[in-house]
């Protein structure tokens, strides 16, 4: 019983650990909205990704909203290596339904940010980015969703651009607008 305790301990006291490590890549101002992790690089190691959020949204919904490519290293410490303010939309831009922020996902070597949004017309926004292992940056894959019409739902309309769209746009440059 005793072991198990001890176990716990140590468990949880690497918790607060790795939380106070990724403070250190928050700014002043700023609080985590969502993270991710997955190995993105491909390198065996867990990288992440952090979504932050202005303090100030609430007063100032037009604020950015930062994201954070932190990679792993072998001694369980990150580095940031990349990070954009315009891939996250802000909270006020969902329309009547508010923060369009929905969700960020990991997978292989791709991740990618979700939103929802809009009133009568209502519309999602999938924006995925992939880690290039020759250039070693992250480049933008695919930004993609749907509309529709409250009254019509069933018919909606795809807005899809790929990469032969835009070419090889890099992460650092990407702009939602």
């Amino acid at each position: 019983m005793k072991s198990v305790l001890l176990v716990c301990v140590f468990i949880s006291f690497g918790f607060i650990l790795h939380a106070q490590d990724l403070k250190s890549f928050i700014p002043n101002g700023y609080t985590l909205l969502d993270s991710v992790s997955g190995d993105l690089n491909k390198d065996g190691i867990k990288d992440l990704v952090l979504i932050l959020k202005n303090d100030t949204e609430i007063e100032m919904s037009d604020t950015t909203r930062p994201l954070l490519i932190l990679h792993g290293n072998k001694n369980k410490s990150y580095t940031l290596v990349a990070r954009n303010d315009h891939v996250v939309l802000c909270q006020a831009c969902g329309g009547v339904f508010g923060d369009p922020y929905n969700n960020i996902v990991a997978k292989n070597n791709f991740f990618s940010i979700e939103h929802y949004g809009g009133s009568n017309w209502r519309w999602t926004r999938i924006i995925t980015f992939k880690y290039d292992v020759k250039t070693k940056q992250y480049v933008l894959h695919r930004d993609a969703g749907i509309s529709y019409h409250t009254s019509d739902p069933d018919k909606t309309t795809n807005i899809i651009t790929k990469k032969q769209d835009f070419g090889k746009l890099p992460f650092v440059k990407f702009n939602f607008n």
